[in-house]
């Protein structure tokens, strides 16, 4: 999809005063990492553009300011007995910002687009627990009414899933089950994202997008709640220098940064207190091999790409920030999955043995100091992704892998990724909602985000019998045996578990850690 965005003619300037107010008005100025792909929810995928139009649209539930799933657009709902028909009463006061009601139809419409493969979203699988969604998104269904999503009466939707989900609340606070202007797409088609076109629902709206630059935004005159803002907008920057982004923090310039480098660990800790949000969270940080690329295709090599990466001193050495190493594809602490998750068979192994063990797999496959294996590693540009890139590159280097290191910022990285073209990689996954299928899912055979193409039918198979379990125990169980066989085949390189990396002006107020490291503008206050 193509945008085009206005130029700063006076008119546009003066609309943009407007909009905000006077020179005093309440802004927080946010480092937000990379650049904004779209302000259209249904062709995002990164964390930095959820933190954009989670603020500008609102689902039928939304977040807390603990991330916890609460009412939105949605006054009331209703389940069936057998936990597949959800009834929504929608609020009646729930508007568009230029006045006009949210309906049922702008959720059926939204829900329809989401599944058109013409779409292409990327995370359209998100949704696939609404009956008939998979087999419309795929083409194998050509008629959307057939979709689970009906339209009751303009304040009532009703919405049929394939079988129950335990966190089906969390899905709806998803970006992909955001609400669309249907009256507005039906006008403009695809140019309803441009500013000056654009209408949200949520407590917040665009009135500035700059590529490169920023995404601005004010409030929504017609959100119901807004009267109990505190914050008149937010400048999202897109910056991925976050040692800059750190320099400007500093100087009182940047409110709240969502990175920051981490050999100012110690700093920040020891100079700026309290304002490091320093916390676990669901995420994961892993490397990925492109498997339709020989060598790594072969799963000798990719166990000993694995087992060379010593994992426990990357985030207390490499990075200092005490990041936990990962020897497993599910972080801890995710609901409705066992305790312990599936590890590594080696995981504990001592790393001399590790390395031992990685040599003679290498061997074995063809590769050593006189016969050395090329290796490109990409990564989108990060001080701290750089860091650990060369890291592991002098841990590999023992076993005869030479590797060239390739950045690109983040929109270029992901979309190389997509279109296979990369050998090893990194990648990153902050959880949308609370089950380890989140993750799981990335290793699906068909899902888009599932770079490296790793396909394997019985791990898929376990996906789809746990989908289908009502017994959460045994659905856990389901999961787990798949989680092992992922691991058992190197189907990536999990390397750590996240912290999150907040640091948050002593000026912002209501600023709550909680696992999906999530935090909407609408719970947040700034000093007087």
């Amino acid at each position: 999809m193509n945008f085009s965005f206005k130029t700063f003619t006076g008119v546009v300037v003066l609309s943009t005063l407007l909009a905000f107010g006077s020179a005093e008005a309440r802004d927080l100025v946010v480092y937000n990492g990379g650049d904004v792909t779209s302000l259209d929810p249904q062709k995002i995928s990164g964390d930095w553009e959820d933190r954009v139009d989670g603020d500008i649209f609102e689902g039928l539930f939304t977040e807390d300011a603990e991330a916890k799933p609460i009412l939105g657009v949605a006054k009331s709902y209703e389940t069936s007995k057998d936990g597949l028909t959800w009834t929504f009463k929608l609020r009646d006061d729930a508007k568009w910002s230029d006045g006009q009601p949210v309906t049922a139809e702008d959720f059926v419409f939204a829900f329809q687009r989401l599944m058109d493969p013409k779409t292409a979203s990327e995370y359209a699988y998100i949704q696939y627990p609404i009956k008939n969604a998979e087999a419309i998104n795929t083409g194998k269904i050509k008629d959307f009414s057939q979709l689970g999503v009906k339209a009751l009466d303009d304040k009532t939707l009703e919405i049929t899933l394939e079988h129950p989900i335990p966190y089906y609340r969390s899905l709806l606070c998803h970006f992909t089950a955001y609400p669309l202007p249907k009256h507005l797409i039906d006008k403009v088609g695809d140019d309803w994202v441009k500013i000056g076109n654009i209408v949200t629902d949520g407590p917040y709206k665009p009135v500035e997008w700059v590529p490169g630059s920023h995404v601005l935004t004010a409030k929504n005159p017609y959100w119901p709640g807004k009267d109990k803002l505190d914050i008149d907008g937010v400048r999202f920057l897109s910056m991925e220098d976050n040692a800059a982004g750190f320099r400007r923090y500093q100087a009182g310039e940047i409110d709240i940064m969502t990175a920051y480098p981490k050999d100012q660990y110690t700093f920040i800790q020891k100079n700026l207190p309290g304002q490091g949000h320093f916390t676990p969270f669901a995420g994961l940080y892993y490397y990925l091999f492109n498997e339709q690329k020989p060598p790594f295709d072969d799963k000798r090599v990719r166990e000993a790409l694995s087992k060379a990466i010593y994992r426990e001193v990357i985030g207390p050495k490499v990075l200092t920030s005490g990041e936990p190493a990962a020897f497993g594809w599910v972080p801890p602490g995710m609901d409705n999955y066992p305790k312990e998750g599936a590890r590594f068979k080696w995981a504990k192994e001592p790393y001399p043995q590790r390395v031992k063990e990685a040599k003679a797999l290498l061997k074995e496959a063809g590769y050593g100091p006189d016969h050395p294996l090329d290796v490109t590693l990409s990564y989108n540009t990060s001080d701290n992704h750089k860091r650990i890139a060369i890291a592991i590159a002098a841990m590999w280097k023992p076993l005869g892998v030479n590797v060239k290191l390739v950045n690109a910022e983040v929109k270029v990285h992901y979309a190389n990724l997509r279109e296979g073209d990369f050998q090893v990689a990194r990648a990153g996954w902050l959880a949308d909602f609370n089950d380890p299928i989140n993750f799981l899912d990335l290793l699906k055979g068909g899902n888009e985000m599932n770079y490296g193409k790793w396909n394997n039918k019985e791990y898929n198979a376990l996906l789809k019998q746990a989908s289908t379990e009502s017994d959460l125990k045994k659905r856990a169980t389901l999961l787990k045996q798949a989680e092992q066989i992922a691991l058992d085949d190197d189907a990536a390189m999990p390397i750590y578990f996240y912290l999150s990396e907040n640091l948050v002006s002593p000026k912002v107020k209501g600023f709550k850690d909680n696992v999906f490291d999530k935090h909407r503008t609408r719970w947040l206050s700034l000093d007087k």
